[in-house]
């Protein structure tokens, strides 16, 4: 999981762990990456997210901005819009997504 990252990262790197049909397990490796200005995902699917390495802050339309760092999670609820708004961009941002 924290080994094979590219050194090279234009856009943030999403690698399927696993896919069965019911749910899909996600590596997301982000170096400064964030979200586009005025970009909101509204998945129709449930997403619970690990910071294993790194720093990010997610943004909610209904709530204030979640700063993760290593060792947080955060269940997001399907239709439940948010943004990536900040990675760090001086060390590698290491998620473990779990969609369903």
């Amino acid at each position: 999981f924290f080994s094979a990252i590219p050194e090279n990262l234009p856009e943030e790197s999403k690698e399927i762990l696993l896919d069965n049909g019911k749910f899909r397990i996600e590596r997301i490796v982000s170096r400064g990456h964030a979200s586009a200005t005025g970009d909101w995902y509204d998945q129709a699917w449930d997403e619970w997210v690990m910071v294993l390495q790194g720093e990010a802050i997610l943004v909610f339309t209904d709530s204030e901005a979640v700063h993760l760092q290593a060792g947080d999670y955060l269940f997001i609820a399907a239709h439940v819009k948010h943004r990536v708004e900040w990675t760090a961009s001086d060390a590698d941002t290491l998620w473990l997504a779990v969609h369903g």
